[in-house]
């Protein structure tokens, strides 16, 4: 018997130094980590690194690239694809929404930024919008991603549903953890020794969950930013894979200048809620240096797929909302119609690049190429579902579309150069208006042109407006009285978009809806 037991020692023995031993934990990992990085009211000028491109399809810098300061996307960008003309609902509560859902706010309903308190639809705005955002049982990333085995991570901001609703808490929405996440946008101070808020006048926005941070100098981007890692460690201790959500309150207003970074523009010459801004966007990305370098601290950086991007146009404090000035040289900002409003940064990449890691074959993503097909927030859904080998849920409409194709460098045919954007609210930076782009054109229609935006502006002097982006990216030249039959054609598919995604719409002053109407 002895002797049995110890030929089968000898056999196991030589049968596992018959095996390959694997270099790390990373290469046995059958479905990756997903860090989604979502930056509050970010442009895709706010940044040193170029997203734009010249004629050549060459990145090209702009002098905003040389005012801001942002290592980390540039790390990020030099390891993977950054798109040009990814685009985000025009506020945030959309686009969080979006992300959440894979649908397009015209048809979640979700159209405006949800106030906390009140229902800000707006004077004329439709009744019937989703001021309630998202509630328990409503299908979303976090909740497919953990039946699929997944620990679902949230940090930072959540604004998916007022004070009090379902929504409020990312925790009735599939995440397992919320860390910060409550039902505003804009947290009460970015001050430790303010208690992020509590210890402020704006204490119904106070950012909860941080007590262990309160009176010390922790900025709160660098508060959430410890509490990811502290979370993502114990994931991995779990053996689970993790998706993070991990969306910065910065760099929402209130313009708290950051004090780690002051000094690199004072002398700019900029106003100094501009400075703050500018302070604001390096923190963030001193956040995403610092998750990648956990990540590879613990081993999980190959392993980790990131994806980087704004949620709405750019709020830098420079200039009109309707001209060309805070996203220079792209026209308009957070809440308006024009590109400024809606076009934001996107970077994916793999966290540190591997050509030999399993994971990384299957997804292979170029090392600093720019992507300058049309894409949108809408797409991270089934993107990441299919990353992670999720059934899409049945019955539950998706508008976006896996970007894979496009992730490799690569055009993709298959998808249509379109986007939709639909407001049917009021007062805002733009009012009561919808955007279609359709391949080159891109058509606006507004409900009621004569309503004055924020701070009295003349949004437009007509219903409609006309731009052909490749011959004018910058919204210079409105075409729509010199090209009547592009505009009919436009404003038509505007129109059937809407209808098909049972959108909602602005009302007149007897309550009828207002939708679209073709031009004479």
């Amino acid at each position: 018997m002895k002797r049995l037991s110890f030929v089968l020692l000898a056999v196991l023995v030589a049968v596992t130094l018959c095996i390959p031993k694997a270099a790390n934990a990373t290469e046995l990992a059958k479905q990756p980590n997903i860090m989604v990085f979502l930056i509050d009211d970010m442009g895709v000028m706010d940044t040193s690194l170029p997203f734009l491109t010249d004629a050549d399809g060459q990145p090209k810098r702009y002098p905003l690239n040389d005012y801001y300061h942002t290592p980390g996307m540039e790390r990020l960008a030099q390891q993977g694809i950054r798109f040009n003309q990814f685009y985000a609902m025009s506020v945030c509560s959309p686009t969080r929404i979006s992300i959440m859902t894979g649908q397009n706010a015209a048809r979640h309903r979700a159209t405006n930024w949800i106030n906390p308190a009140n229902d800000n639809r707006g004077k004329y705005g439709a009744s019937e919008w989703n001021w309630m955002g998202l509630k328990k049982g409503d299908v979303t990333l976090p909740g497919v991603l953990r039946e699929q085995g997944y620990q679902t991570i949230h940090v930072g901001k959540g604004h998916f549903g007022p004070t009090k609703s379902e929504g409020a808490d990312p925790a009735n929405l599939g995440f397992d953890v919320n860390v910060a996440g409550a039902a505003f946008g804009a947290p009460g101070s970015y001050f430790g020794e303010k208690h992020y808020g509590g210890a402020s006048r704006r204490k119904h926005h106070a950012v909860p969950g941080l007590e262990a941070y309160h009176d010390t100098p922790t900025f709160l981007t660098e508060a959430l930013t410890l509490e990811a890692k502290k979370v993502v460690s114990e994931t991995v201790e779990t053996g689970k894979p993790f998706y993070l959500y991990f969306a910065h309150y910065a760099v929402h207003a209130p313009f708290d200048s950051d004090p780690r970074f002051a000094d690199r523009y004072k002398d700019s010459g900029k106003p100094a809620n501009a400075q703050a801004f500018a302070t604001l966007i390096e923190g963030m990305d001193k956040s995403l240096n610092d998750m990648l370098d956990h990540l590879d601290k613990i081993g999980e950086a190959e392993n980790t797929l990131v994806l980087f991007l704004g949620d709405n146009g750019s709020d830098a404090p420079l200039g009109n909302q309707h001209t060309v000035a805070c996203a220079a040289p792209l026209r308009g900002k957070k809440g308006a119609h024009y590109e400024g409003g809606m076009r934001v940064p996107f970077i994916a990449a793999w966290a540190k690049r591997n050509d030999d890691n399993p994971l990384q074959k299957q997804l292979q993503i170029p090392a600093n190429v720019i992507q300058d097909q049309v894409a949108s927030v809408c797409d991270l859904f089934p993107t990441i579902a299919q990353v992670t080998g999720t059934k899409m849920p049945a019955g539950h409409v998706i508008d976006g579309k896996p970007l894979q194709t496009l992730l490799t460098g690569q055009a993709d045919s298959s998808r249509d150069e379109q986007f939709l954007m639909h407001y049917p609210h009021g007062v805002h930076r733009s009012n009561y208006y919808t955007v279609w782009r359709n391949g080159d054109w891109k058509a606006i229609y507004h409900a009621l042109p004569s309503e004055k935006s924020t701070g009295g502006s003349i949004q437009s002097t007509s219903h409609y407006q006309l731009f052909h982006l490749k011959d004018d990216p910058f919204e210079s030249n409105d075409l729509a009285k010199k090209q009547p039959e592009v505009l009919k054609r436009m404003i038509g598919e505007m129109a059937e978009q809407l209808k098909a995604h049972q959108a909602v719409y602005p009302v007149d002053a007897a309550g009828k809806e207002l939708p679209p109407v073709l031009p004479e």
